[in-house]
């Protein structure tokens, strides 16, 4: 990197330092008020606010979603770099994800960069993206076009491990429903078809598939709908069924294979079925691993090493993804807790308003913050992470 941007890189520290104590207070505010997906008001407006009180241009209700934003400050549409700001909580649960340190870190992440840029080119975003657990903000955001001008969308995520790069798969599911015939079960049982009894030979049918898939790859179903009562054939039966895959392509090939076990399973009972998609489609994660490198880099200087991660071992699945499909992307975890924990647990939850996490998502906002200055001052290296993403998209596995 040139002297110049040394230079600007050397006011990140100082930006974030002087921002620290509200950042927490952001944090702690937000887990002390969870709010579960498209339903963050009280979180979008408190960052928004943020944001507009430091000069950024906000725009509310972004891709049609009341709690979804984008703040902008800089100059010209081009180079521009988005720090991601999740927000949403778990029913029950609050933040046991860890999204109050992620809005905090993206919205000092933001705001740090843009202090140091001064007078520099370049434009800082930062998207709120709602409903993570549940919903898909993102997934809604990309398809409106939100992330088509920009450079890097950037993020990090609390978590067990210290890893460069988040081993995140394509998930969705699928709504499936057997309509047979209703009848008595002894005055005239030859007159029913019975659905739920097609519903189960689908599971067992997708058990004996499940047997064969490859790593990262698994079906998960629950029944919805059983029917009403005992004596009643049940003329109607539902299952949800969680797909997910190491790759959105695995993922297209796993749908394919429970449409043609529905539909097999339908001939051979004298059923219908009908499949539908019932939620949106999470595509997996491609990391930049150009930026994820220069993210680690500058995260150590905290004394925070990040490692690739375990090889086959998958963590889930997020909405990031989607957004990874159209421009470079970040998403490493960084642990607040031993490698013994889980996300998604109340002791989670406890350690996102911890010390710890306080000083993971300061060193993650100042890392996320020079990491957005280099790619906004480095035509090499945005050259090298479009490269790389173009690369990214076109290989099938």
């Amino acid at each position: 990197m040139s002297d110049a941007v040394d230079e600007v890189l050397g006011r990140v520290g100082g930006e974030v330092a002087v921002r620290a104590e509200r950042l927490w207070q952001t944090a702690m505010a937000l887990h002390a008020d969870p709010e579960c997906s498209f339903a963050e008001h009280h979180a979008a407006e408190l960052l928004s606010g943020e944001l507009e009180r430091e000069g950024f241009t906000v725009e509310r209700g972004l891709a049609g979603l009341p709690t979804a934003f984008a703040a902008r400050a800089g100059t010209g549409p081009r180079p521009a770099v988005a720090l991601l700001l999740e927000y949403d909580a778990l029913p029950g649960l609050g933040h046991a994800c860890g999204h109050n340190l992620i809005a905090a870190a993206g919205l000092g992440a933001a705001l740090a960069a843009r202090a140091a840029l001064g007078d520099a080119p370049g434009t800082v975003w930062a998207v709120g993206t709602p409903a993570e657990e549940g919903g898909g903000g993102k997934v809604i955001e990309t398809d409106a076009g939100v992330f088509d001008d920009l450079d890097a969308a950037l993020m990090f995520h609390p978590g067990v491990h210290d890893w460069q790069w988040a081993p995140l798969t394509a998930q969705t599911q699928y709504r499936v429903g057997f309509h047979g015939r209703a009848a008595h079960p002894t005055g005239n049982p030859t007159e029913g078809i019975d659905a739920l009894a097609a519903l189960i030979q689908l599971f067992n049918t997708l058990a004996v598939v499940e047997r064969r898939l490859p790593a990262g790859s698994h079906i998960q179903g629950i029944v919805t709908d059983g029917g009403r009562a005992t004596n009643i054939v049940p003329e109607y039966a539902e299952g949800l069924f969680g797909l997910r895959a190491a790759t959105t392509f695995g993922l297209e090939d796993l749908a394919g294979e429970l449409l043609t076990c529905a539909h097999g399973v339908a001939r051979a009972t004298d059923t219908t079925v009908t499949v539908e998609r019932a939620t949106p489609r999470y595509e997996h994660f491609r990391d930049s691993r150009v930026l994820s490198a220069r993210f680690a880099h500058h995260l150590a200087h905290a004394g925070i090493e990040l490692t690739p991660p375990e090889p086959g071992v998958f963590l889930g699945s997020s909405d990031i993804g989607n957004v990874s499909g159209r421009v470079p992307a970040i998403h490493p975890f960084v642990a607040i807790m031993t490698s013994e924990g889980s996300d998604h647990t109340p002791e989670f939850a406890t350690a996102a308003s911890s010390e710890r996490g306080r000083r993971v998502m300061l060193a993650a906002t100042e890392a996320l913050a020079r990491t957005t200055v280099e790619t906004l001052l480095s035509a090499d290296l945005r050259d090298r992470a479009w490269s790389e993403h173009e690369l990214n998209v076109s290989v099938r596995a």
